[in-house]
């Protein structure tokens, strides 16, 4: 008899506590773009200046990450956690109490960078992944990748209010609560250090550089690596700019938080939807046209005024489309190389995923101070985009599926 989702009751605490730690983690950073204009105007630093601190964040994160997945599989996921959280909360008090560029890169920067490196999608799927089924692996995922969309829809319309009400130190001070919550959160999901992994075919184990040899060596990994620069650089780009971009508009600020708002909420039932198609479809063709997708809309979106209708229709549009990735890729990396390196490799390729965030956030704030507009930052980001996503589906057709080199599931 084909494995259930109600065999999954005894593993319910680890998926929800990888789940609420994955809402917050991700849902407090892609909230810190509502604080830029109120943050920028009252310590007197740029734009460009708030965008170094989340491109730094980006980067630190993705440097970090295949680390972090590494320590994971040697050490256990609970300390990595554990540790991640903490610096969480350590980042955003810098940040509320930030009276420069020093105080807002330390803050939102290097310690919320490196604590997502321990509590984000790569770490927190491959927590997920381990004690279920192969059979469930992809629905899952899609599960705990919604379910840690929440979190954006509860920290942003919270973030602003308050900040609106009281002041941008305020609005952070309350992230900082929210973020308490990662620790439990961590503790539970790391219950899945004392489940034994499975032992791949033969008995033959391979050692982390061995792991990454092979996933260097493997054109699909390659290829969906390079493809997954463009995903950091167009969804960065929006979480850190969009606020900006209806400041500049002037549009209602509280806009711009409930647009992240609908973002989170679409962001469950796209995750939910490509969890369940990445058990049916190809997870490399799901990518690729999720990438040409969003370019599309992105398109759409920029190229006329904003309204607060046609905000919101574009959030709902890009939500759908944005955690759906960490699914496809978590589950591809899983099938293909197996469990034991999940996290690794879920980091390296990440990397580049970082490397594109980046250059989204750092660079449409150059962009932007250069030439007072958008505009050619959104064109990048549409050809760049179209480019990945029609690549990716092209070597998705061209690529007969293959027996993996290494198989632990």
């Amino acid at each position: 008899m084909p494995p259930r989702l109600t065999d999954l009751r005894p593993v319910l605490p680890i998926l929800l506590g990888a789940s609420v730690m994955l809402s917050l983690a991700m849902g407090l950073r892609q909230s810190l773009g509502i604080f830029m204009p109120p943050l920028t105007r009252d310590i007197g630093i740029s734009v460009s200046d708030f965008t170094i601190a989340i491109a730094v964040q980006n980067l630190a994160w993705g440097l970090l990450q295949p680390l972090a997945g590494a320590w994971a599989t040697r050490v256990g996921f609970r300390p990595l956690m554990m540790s991640g959280s903490l610096l969480y909360v350590l980042g955003l008090v810098l940040l509320a109490t930030a009276h420069g560029i020093v105080g807002v890169t330390l803050g939102a920067g290097v310690a919320i960078g490196a604590s997502m490196a321990c509590t984000g999608s790569a770490i927190s799927m491959a927590v997920a992944a381990r004690p279920v089924p192969a059979a469930l692996r992809s629905t899952v995922l899609g599960i705990v990748s919604g379910a840690g969309s929440l979190g954006a829809l509860v920290a942003a319309p919270i973030g602003q209010m308050v900040a609106q009400s009281y002041g941008w130190r305020v609005g952070l001070a309350a992230f900082v609560v929210l973020a308490l919550v990662m620790l439990p959160a961590a503790w539970f999901a790391g219950k899945v250090d004392r489940l034994p992994l499975p032992t791949p075919p033969g008995g033959v184990q391979q050692n982390a550089r061995e792991a990454l040899g092979t996933a260097l060596r493997h054109k699909a990994f390659l290829v969906m690596g390079a493809a997954y620069f463009v995903c950091g650089m167009q969804l960065v780009f929006l979480t850190t700019h969009l606020p900006s971009y209806l400041d500049v508009c002037g549009m209602d600020p509280m806009l711009s938080a409930k647009a992240l708002g609908v973002i989170g909420g679409f962001n469950v039932l796209g995750s939910l939807f490509f969890g369940w198609a990445g058990g049916r479809v190809n997870k490399l063709m799901l990518l690729g046209t999720i990438y040409t997708v969003r370019s599309l809309a992105l398109t759409w979106y920029f190229s006329s005024a904003p309204t607060p209708g046609s905000t919101l229709v574009f959030a709902a549009v890009m939500g759908f489309l944005w955690l759906g990735v960490a699914p496809l890729v978590a589950g591809w990396i899983a099938e293909t190389f197996g469990l034991r390196w999940q996290a690794m490799l879920g980091g390296v390729a990440f990397f580049s995923h970082q490397i594109g965030s980046f250059v989204g956030a750092f660079g449409g704030g150059l962009v932007y101070d250069a030439l007072g507009s958008y505009t050619l930052a959104w064109q990048i980001g549409v050809a760049l985009g179209l480019s990945a996503g029609l690549t990716q589906i092209a070597f998705a057709f061209a690529t007969r599926p293959r027996p993996p080199q290494v198989v632990a599931t």
